[in-house]
């Protein structure tokens, strides 16, 4: 694979400019590496083009010649059909034994239109499987793989402060380390092949449960009089710290910086949420581990996205928790006034 460099030794073709690759490939072209870009939403072409990013007709016209492959989709099974290619007649995946040369409606999969020892670069949120899938597939053709999930949100693709969690041969690993450097502040090597996904899944498995149990926690302060404030300085210097409470606290006042203070505009959706908690459920019952905390999260994601949740930060569960727990948000008040106005009554 030739080396891809600022100096321009090598072209970048980035797959998938939605609110995540978007940002992410910007950071890569004003680090001076040469992008093309592309993504089937001419919106998001267009938005792309406007700051600076230069793009392509099709993704096999910007993969022809690159040497790095970025892809940044929403499933294992679109990342699948790009590489296999499909029939745009039927949208079937592409089958080893169809021809491409004879015409008859077929697209040619990416793993085909690239030159051999391509680096294929997967930053979505996939099963594992499919992540080993689509990487046996790559070495097959001829290619390197690495599969290096993100963690970060827009906020971090923005600001170039991304977590990538990878899973690549060590040499591999090297080899795009620079470029996951640009985009994030800290890029782990997870191990072989699929490593990076398992280790996305696992850590938004932790995300999920304890934001439920964050939210949990403030409703019934509010229950029992605590102030959000009260509860935060207790839990966020005790045992209960952690970075649903600390960083992406659910509820506005004590972080000025969560989505909460925003009406729960989304870092990280509900929707997205529960496509991570359903990759985690996957993993969970074809692993046979005996989980029960997991798979409700899973379900109670499930429920809050399908139930208008799903353009929201995923810190909004606590709006349905508090709904189905029969009480609206009440303002603050402190429990030392509380005290004070039941002695007055006891006094009158």
């Amino acid at each position: 694979m030739p080396e891809v460099s600022p100096n321009g030794a090598g072209t970048i073709a980035f797959l998938g400019l939605g609110h995540m690759g978007a940002p992410m490939a910007l950071n890569l072209v004003n680090a001076g590496y040469r992008v093309v870009g592309y993504d089937v939403m001419p919106t998001a072409l267009e938005a792309a083009r406007s700051h600076g990013i230069p793009t392509a007709d099709t993704a096999a016209s910007a993969v022809e010649g690159a040497s790095v492959v970025l892809t940044m989709l929403p499933s294992g099974k679109h990342l699948l059909d790009a590489y296999r290619g499909r029939d745009s007649a039927t949208g079937s995946d592409f089958s080893a034994g169809s021809d491409f040369s004879s015409g008859g409606g077929w697209e040619p999969g990416l793993l085909a239109v690239a030159a051999p020892d391509t680096m294929f670069l997967d930053c979505s949120t996939i099963n594992v499987d499919e992540a080993r899938e689509a990487a046996a597939l790559a070495v097959d053709a001829g290619h390197r793989s690495v599969d290096a999930p993100v963690s970060g949100g827009v906020v971090g693709a923005e600001a170039g402060t991304l977590t990538f969690m990878v899973g690549a041969l060590p040499e591999d690993f090297e080899a795009v380390r620079p470029l996951l450097e640009v985009m994030g502040k800290r890029v782990v090597h997870c191990g072989d092949h699929g490593a990076g996904q398992a280790a996305k899944i696992c850590n938004n498995l932790i995300l999920g449960v304890s934001m439920i149990a964050v939210s949990e926690a403030f409703v019934l302060g509010e229950k029992l009089g605590l102030t959000h404030q009260a509860l935060f300085d207790v839990a966020s210097a005790a045992s209960g710290q952690c970075w649903a409470l600390t960083t992406n606290c659910p509820v506005p006042g004590p972080v000025p910086t969560s989505p909460a203070n925003r009406d729960y505009q989304p870092g990280f959706a509900g929707a997205l949420m529960a496509k991570d908690l359903r990759l985690a459920l996957n993993a969970l019952e074809s692993t046979g581990v005996a989980a029960r905390v997991g798979p409700l999260a899973s379900e109670i994601y499930d429920t809050f996205a399908a139930e208008g949740g799903a353009g929201k930060d995923f810190s909004a569960i606590i709006t349905a928790i508090r709904d189905k727990s029969g009480q609206a948000q009440e303002p603050e008040r402190a429990v030392g006034q509380d005290q004070d106005q039941r002695q007055a009554r006891g006094h009158a």
